[in-house]
């Protein structure tokens, strides 16, 4: 619950925008891709800063930079797996950085940096991690393949699309790393709209994501390490409305996962920002451009015409695989009668809605505040699937 005092949760009282970009920032820390102290020194310079537009990129991508002089003299004096590090921790700077700069090469080139710094830091420290690109209507949409250590013969799959603000650098960490542990592989893929697609290579988003969805799953069902009959999808955030849509449609997945539900009106939640950034900007979570950047849209009023068609009200009682909502009681970004709406408009025999409290943690959006028990359950529940 927001409070005039800075939380861990709240960072910036009465800024929700900057807290929440904190927050998911903050995130990451469990999985070595940021440092507590470090996001505390950044935010203690841009306390004093909230008055001032160009604040943000400039102390984020200034650590960014910093760490990423100190990764290429680790690695000219040898120190690969220490470079991997910095390098890593340098890119999620340089990507929080890039969240709150307009579109154009200014923005392009902070993603630039971002996605080549986590890249670096990804493959050292992960030698089981490849990068890998998946054909998608006549271009690929990047992707990591994260293999399971140890894994023989045929293992089951987690095919896991981004959110509207993320990476699918991230996602391999916070998502891969655990199933890795539990012998499944990953592919965290940039679908439309997503990550390195949308920053570097100008794909957007669209409705019928399924297209997306049916590439992924050809992709790693060719691939020899996997099973192509225990393939799974999720998304997280936004991504809780892709993956339920591509399993409407593409049956050839086993289960689907919504890691956090998405609005069941895009148009009202599209609205609610236009009208959030007209009134008071630091009371939204996205900034105006994210949402139109993303759709393809000039502007938050074509935006909002283009949200209509992402509905799932009429789609997800065509979803038959085994499906889990995981959501938090508190998420302030997506409201909770969103999730019970699409686990009750499932057409699955077994589905799975699953409300993190504030009395067990893992209350906010994706479980962001701890994040690891959203993963966990999630694993917990794909298990017997998998078996």
């Amino acid at each position: 619950m927001a409070t005039n005092h800075p939380t861990w949760i709240d960072h910036f009282p009465g800024n929700f925008m900057w807290s929440n970009a904190t927050l998911v920032t903050k995130g990451m820390a469990p999985y070595g891709a940021v440092a507590l102290g470090e996001i505390d020194e950044v935010c203690e310079r841009l306390r004093r800063r909230q008055g001032e537009p160009h604040a943000w990129g400039a102390e984020w991508s200034a650590l960014g930079a910093r760490l990423e002089k100190a990764a290429h003299a680790a690695e000219a004096q040898g120190s690969s797996m220490s470079a991997g590090n910095l390098f890593l921790r340098a890119g999620m700077y340089y990507f929080t950085a890039e969240r709150f700069i307009v579109p154009g090469p200014e923005k392009r080139e902070m993603g630039r940096m971002a996605i080549d710094c986590q890249t670096r830091g990804i493959l050292r420290r992960y030698p089981n991690v490849e990068r890998v690109e998946v054909p998608y209507e006549g271009v690929t949409l990047p992707a990591l393949f994260m293999k399971a250590p140890g894994a023989t013969g045929r293992a089951p799959t987690m095919v896991a699309f981004d959110g509207l603000d993320n990476c699918k650098e991230m996602s391999v960490l916070f998502n891969g790393l655990e199933f890795a542990a539990r012998g499944w592989h990953t592919l965290a893929i940039d679908g439309p709209g997503q990550g390195e697609s949308l920053r570097l290579r100008d794909i957007k988003t669209r409705h019928d994501y399924e297209a997306a969805g049916t590439a992924a799953y050809n992709w790693v069902a060719a691939r020899p390490e996997v099973d192509a009959k225990k393939v799974a999808v999720m998304g997280y955030s936004f991504g809780g409305y892709y993956a339920p849509r591509i399993v409407a449609f593409e049956k050839r997945y086993c289960a689907c996962v919504a890691f956090g539900a998405m609005h069941w009106s895009m148009e009202e939640w599209v609205d609610g920002i236009r009208r959030a950034v007209r009134s008071d900007v630091k009371s939204s979570a996205q900034s105006h451009f994210q949402v139109p950047w993303a759709f393809g849209a000039k502007d938050l009023d074509e935006a909002v015409a283009m949200a209509g068609r992402f509905d799932l009200a009429g789609v997800a009682r065509r979803i038959e695989c085994p499906i889990l909502v995981a959501h938090g009681a508190d998420d302030r970004i997506v409201p909770l009668d969103s999730a019970r709406k699409l686990y009750a408009a499932a057409g699955s025999k077994r589905k799975t809605l699953k409300i993190f409290t504030a009395a067990e943690g893992g209350a906010e959006h994706c479980q962001v505040d701890n994040r690891q028990l959203g993963v966990d359950y999630i694993a917990d529940w794909l298990t017997p699937i998998f078996e």
